[in-house]
């Protein structure tokens, strides 16, 4: 049969290494769509665990990529035909499942989303999971009666993907939005995505009372930890707060205040496990109203996929703004 590159990570000794494969089609994890890949991404889970940086393989070894784009060659789900355009984002790939860095994929067609037609393959990857999962937040957020007119919305690690995008999604949307980040040279690229305006982690002053003075109507936080705490303290009444990342660590040491006080709204926020239902409405607002107007800023990288091992630690170390796409064929 003919054989393909493939980009797996593999574990030896509790070492785990990354490396590119020749495979087949039957080699594969199961599934009932092949899809020929044309486009993939990098996210920040990508590089944890292409490096071993972060322990998300649960089997090895696994090709690697999150997300994936790309075409339809056959299918036995009556959902998907041949010559589809579709895309897949989370759903167990590079986890349980075989992922996208690679010349074809197979999935389950549960897991496969109709690419919406104001999309191609290339936007689609611009987006990939950060995009998914900054419009599942904002989504959310106004599910539990979140808007413009209620006041501004700060986001937290303001120059990742998903802050990148969550910033082009809530201006677009008519918020008023609060970009924080500790790079101090993005805040012209910020404002560009929308930022009406840009802090740094200091000048947000969160404090630490068990309340502090009602500053903002909502927040998604890419960063847990401190900052998290810190915003519960400062959300207005009935403000929502989707949590999304864990860059500033993973405890949470708050009081019980905002929320029985003020009525604040953690929501936790898991792209990967999100049902399908909720998945397609999802995309359909990324293709419509949730629609990001500056993508082609948002996209700083696009590489081939023989360029992807060289590419992680870069995210690892934070020194990536936006976003960056791989080509992998088409």
């Amino acid at each position: 049969m003919n054989t393909f590159q493939a980009f797996r990570i593999h574990e030896a000794g509790g070492k785990v290494t990354a490396r590119f494969d020749e495979l087949t089609i039957d080699q594969l994890s199961p599934g009932d769509v092949v899809i020929e890949v044309q486009f993939s991404d990098i996210n920040y889970k990508d590089a944890l665990a292409a490096t071993g940086a972060g322990k998300i393989l649960r089997r090895y070894p696994l090709v690697g990529g999150i997300d994936l784009a790309g075409v339809v060659r056959s299918s036995s789900d009556p959902r998907h035909e041949p010559g589809d355009a579709v895309l897949v984002t989370g759903c167990g790939l590079s986890e349980t499942v075989d992922g996208g860095y690679a010349a074809f994929a197979r999935v389950s067609g549960e897991s496969v989303i109709p690419l919406p037609t104001s999309l191609d393959a290339f936007r689609a990857m611009a987006l990939g999971t950060a995009g998914f999962t900054a419009a599942l937040a904002i989504h959310r957020m106004e599910r539990n009666g979140q808007s413009p007119a209620r006041g501004p919305v700060v986001v937290t690690g303001a120059t990742g993907g998903v802050g990148s995008i969550a910033i082009d999604m809530l201006a677009g949307r008519g918020y008023e939005v609060i970009a924080v980040t500790g790079k101090r040279d993005a805040a012209d690229y910020l404002r560009a995505l929308g930022a009406y305006e840009v802090v740094s982690r200091e000048q947000l002053a969160l404090g630490s009372r068990p309340l502090e003075a009602a500053r903002f109507a909502g927040a998604i936080d890419n960063v847990g930890g401190e900052m998290l705490a810190g915003l519960t303290r400062h959300m207005n009444f009935w403000g929502n707060i989707a949590c999304i990342g864990l860059a500033g660590g993973a405890e949470l040491k708050t009081t019980v205040m905002p929320f029985i006080l003020r009525g604040v709204n953690l929501l936790g926020i898991n792209s990967s496990a999100t049902p399908r239902p909720e998945r397609l409405e999802v995309w359909q607002r990324i293709a419509t109203d949730l629609s990001p107007k500056h993508l082609d800023r948002i996209v700083t990288r696009t590489i081939p996929l023989v360029e992807l091992p060289g590419a992680f630690q870069a995210h690892l170390d934070a020194k990536v703004v936006g976003r960056t796409v791989v080509r992998i064929g088409g």
